[in-house]
């Protein structure tokens, strides 16, 4: 398998190695399956025909975002986001930083080859995020969903104002303070009124 050199290396590399045709005959194995001309089952040559494929179309992508400085449009699930990601933001994978200024609003299980893919986005008044997003600063949590982001939960997050009702583990930013406690609040966690010092 080719590892390491230049893109042109690759191509040679690519040409040099030829996958030899498959012919199909009328023989079928015991499972039912289409064979080529030395017995082996079509649907296992092409299940690895796309397997390393699939393998050498990554590579590129990878060498050719490496080269450029982007990713791959149509890669959303497996894409992080540049430090100067566009407005609406983008998927990446469990475990990437999550830029500043920016929340996770999304989570998809099935992202990232199943390890999980997460939706960041610049954060802005008024938005549910996902538990575990950052909380931007001038932010408070103010509700909260068991069963938001996909099962994972998910706080409501508002810019800071007086009078607003903050929920448990909310920053309470400078110039402000937590007064009044209702335990009914924030889907019954609890919350805290906020006000203006």
């Amino acid at each position: 398998m080719y590892r390491s050199g230049s893109i042109s290396d690759l191509i040679t590399a690519a040409k040099v190695r030829r996958i030899p045709a498959v012919t199909p005959s009328p023989r079928r194995t015991d499972g039912g399956e289409t064979t080529d001309r030395n017995g082996v089952a079509v649907t296992t040559i092409l299940r690895k025909l796309m397997t390393r494929t699939g393998r050498a179309a990554a590579t590129v992508a990878v060498l050719a975002a490496a080269l450029t400085g982007t990713t791959a449009a149509g890669a959303a699930s497996a894409a992080s986001p540049a430090p100067a990601a566009a407005a609406a933001g983008g998927w990446s994978c469990s475990g990437a930083p999550v830029p500043a200024g920016y929340v996770i609003t999304m989570y998809n299980a099935g992202g990232c080859n199943n390890h999980g893919s997460w939706y960041q986005r610049p954060a802005q008044d008024r938005l549910w995020t996902c538990s575990g997003s950052p909380i931007v600063s001038g932010y408070v949590l103010t509700n909260y969903d068991a069963q938001g982001c996909s099962g994972v939960g998910a706080w409501y997050h508002e810019l800071v104002r007086n009078g607003v009702w903050t929920c448990p583990y909310s920053p309470i930013p400078a110039g402000y303070r937590s007064t009044t406690y209702d335990a009914r609040g924030c889907s019954g966690l609890g919350a805290w009124l906020t006000v203006k010092i």
